[in-house]
């Protein structure tokens, strides 16, 4: 490990996060009138908020524990009348024992049991180890969310944003993030290049010259370049408020990757 880079994010420091950032968003809104609309998700409010977020991590939890080598429904997760009857008050803690019985099952389970995901197999390991990494951004970034609503004080480990970040250069590079789309301008082509540059955090670099793209840790020529600490840029690459961004360089080829790898925000 060189000198000032983080140690990586591992699959219990997933365990321990999943519930650390469950405590947080629930403590964010305590007190707090749950039907306030929450601006960075159109349509939400608070309650449904921490509904989805309880759904997403008792999904996840299904999955693992039954081993599942196949599609799990859903339907929770984006019902926005699911868990309806739960009481507001109720809510708080409803989400913590949600969390807290996820990642005992992951524990149970091990980062290496192979179960089914969403993600393409080629870029992600379809395995526990996937859906602790998911569920503690799902969470982070929910909290975040929350947080804006709130006023509650927003901040993240840098290690555990640097994951984030990371996780996030692995899903741009699945088919869907690239592939040719009728009336949409080609991503790839010769000298295309974003640079992310989180100062002391660290820098990575997202080639768009190849066949496919392709990220690694460090610098190089771009055209286009995205700088500030790294929490922001995490919430900046999820299209979320992040003040302490500044972009310089081709903005069009910017905007057309952003466009492109934000398509699993809407599924």
């Amino acid at each position: 490990m060189q000198r000032g880079e983080e140690a990586p994010v591992i699959f219990d420091d997933h365990c321990d996060a999943i519930v650390a950032q469950t405590d947080l968003l629930a403590r964010h809104v305590k007190g707090a009138g749950l039907s306030a609309p929450v601006p960075t998700c159109p349509g939400w409010d608070l309650g449904r908020l921490l509904r989805h977020v309880g759904a997403d991590h008792r999904w996840a939890e299904e999955i693992v524990r039954t081993g599942a080598t196949g599609p799990t429904a859903d339907d929770a997760v984006n019902d926005p009348d699911a868990y309806a009857d739960l009481d507001d008050s109720a809510l708080g803690a409803w989400l913590t024992e949600g969390a807290a019985r996820l990642a005992a099952t992951l524990r149970a389970a091990g980062s290496d049991l192979r179960v089914w995901t969403p993600a393409d197999e080629r870029v992600v390991e379809p395995s526990a180890g996937f859906w602790a990494r998911r569920m503690t951004y799902e969470t982070l970034l929910h909290r975040a969310d929350a947080a804006l609503v709130t006023g509650a004080e927003f901040a993240v480990e840098d290690m555990l944003a640097i994951g984030g970040v990371e996780e996030w250069l692995e899903f741009s590079t699945v088919d869907e993030a690239y592939a040719p789309v009728p009336g949409e301008p080609e991503l790839l082509g010769p000298g295309r290049a974003i640079h992310f540059d989180a100062g002391g955090a660290g820098q990575w670099l997202v080639d768009l010259g190849g066949e496919r793209p392709r990220w690694r840790r460090g610098t190089g020529r771009a055209p286009v370049s995205v700088r500030g600490p790294v929490t922001d840029l995490l919430l900046f690459l999820y299209e979320r408020p992040a003040p302490g961004v500044v972009t310089r360089g081709d903005s069009a080829l910017l905007e057309l990757w952003l466009r492109r790898t934000r398509f699993w925000l809407e599924v």
